[in-house]
């Protein structure tokens, strides 16, 4: 597609985690490994920055006003007003080795999200999902890089995607309880294409999946496993995507610099900044944390 364009110069060492506020027009966005919160108004321009002192994997905002976060220590609710922490839990508390990465909100308004070890080398690393109660549940196990989450449409369908496995498991899921049954492997990435990073669905139900090492983001159908559309990005390291805009119409893509050698920053130096698509389909929202 030709009406890729940069919107954000941002420079992230590792832009991810975004969503969408669909009442206040704006993206949300962290930038995991400088530990910061990012708050992007497409109107003007402007990117609020916010340090929170750790690896932040993730930010959602939260119905009852700030947002909720899932960090090297856990989850927390962060109020921006105050720059403060407020923790909820971590379930992972006295294993030094991981931190939280990649997550998002179903529509019931639980926050899922994923952890991984520092080096990436073992499945020492779970998915895990916060109730608007503050329960946590890990919800699956020998997770290697946790990475992107989405849902179908009618949210029968939960899709999830281990990174170093090059696939993309869908589980079958209860809506109004959240219990997954058995996941199932429906799209491999082709060798040579990187690894699935995150993704998000659209109307019509297709996966848009980041390419990390890929240049791109793919459009799948999860029910045929077949790759529909490629659009190529000025970055080796696509890391996540998310429908925005007035209508849900376009799509905001994170990349990321990290690891990068200085001969392939010179070739792309737009790594690391936030790029926005019109695909000519809406996605789903964003959803809030709480009940």
């Amino acid at each position: 597609m030709d009406n890729l364009e940069l919107v954000l110069d941002a420079r992230a060492t590792l832009g991810e985690g975004p969503s969408w506020d669909a009442g206040k027009g704006l993206l949300y966005w962290v930038d995991i490994m400088e530990s910061q919160i990012h708050i992007f108004d497409p109107g003007s321009g402007t990117d609020l920055k916010y340090e929170i002192g750790q690896y932040v994997g993730a930010v959602v905002p939260d119905r009852n006003n700030g947002f909720v976060i899932a960090a090297r220590d856990g989850f927390f609710r962060f109020d921006p007003a105050s720059g403060l922490l407020h923790p909820i839990g971590d379930p992972e508390a006295g294993i030094a080795a991981n931190r939280f990465n990649d997550g998002k909100c179903d529509a019931k308004g639980r926050f899922w999200a994923g952890t991984m070890e520092l080096t990436e080398r073992s499945p020492g690393g779970a998915l895990y999902c916060l109730y608007p109660n503050g329960e946590i549940e890990k919800k699956v196990s020998g997770i290697t890089c946790s990475n992107g989450i989405t849902w179908s449409p009618d949210h029968t369908t939960m899709y999830y995607i281990d990174s170093p496995t090059k696939q993309v498991k869908a589980y079958p899921f209860d809506h109004d309880t959240g219990r997954l049954g058995e996941g199932r492997v429906i799209i491999t990435i082709p060798e040579g294409e990187g690894s699935p990073d995150g993704m998000t669905t659209d109307m019509e139900g297709m996966l848009w999946i980041a390419q990390w090492d890929g240049y791109c983001v793919s459009r799948f159908n999860p029910e045929t496993g077949e790759r529909l559309l490629k659009v190529e990005v000025p970055a080796a390291r696509v890391t996540s995507c998310v429908f925005g805009g007035d209508l849900l119409d376009e799509l905001y893509i994170t990349t990321a610099r990290t690891g990068l050698p200085e001969e392939e920053l010179r070739q792309r130096p737009l790594s690391g900044g936030i790029f926005r698509l019109k695909p000519g389909v809406q996605g789903l929202p964003s959803y809030s944390f709480g009940s």
